[in-house]
């Protein structure tokens, strides 16, 4: 770590979806997990190129990518989707992709929202998703 205490890089928490994806960014100290836009998925070019933009903009160092799995863990449709997806990312962009289990995050997302009195809307969803997904993996990082 620098003298200065900063990490040189922050991670990107990415909730994937066929439709949309929800994502999220850590603060410079790798602390806290913030929201980013939701973005609405066309096709994978044009995903990497708005990844490439993040990767600049933000200086991520890593993404951490949900996996999708069943209740009990096992492979489901979307699981095999992330691993090719994180493929394409680590030797698109050269950054380091980790996969990590998402199997609450979209519930635990719209639980909170519907608790909080929020508008049930898919975007906040996979946002917070994401946000949920992220600070797992930072949370696991510091403890």
């Amino acid at each position: 770590m620098p003298e200065n205490g900063k990490k040189d890089f922050r991670a990107l928490g990415i909730d994937p979806g066929t439709k949309r994806i929800g994502l999220a960014v850590s603060d410079e100290l790798g602390l806290t997990a913030q929201g980013l836009d939701t973005y609405e998925f066309s096709d994978n070019d044009a995903f990497i190129t708005f990844l490439k933009d993040l990767k600049t903009r933000y200086n991520i160092g890593v993404m951490v990518l949900g996996e999708p799995r069943s209740m009990s863990g096992g492979e489901i449709e979307g699981t095999e989707r992330s691993r090719e997806l994180a493929r394409l990312i680590e030797r698109e962009l050269e950054v380091r992709v980790i996969l990590v289990d998402e199997r609450m995050t979209s519930l635990e997302a719209e639980r909170v929202l519907n608790q909080a009195g929020r508008i049930r809307e898919a975007g906040k969803i996979d946002r917070l998703a994401a946000v949920l997904l992220l600070q797992g993996y930072l949370d696991g990082l510091i403890g």
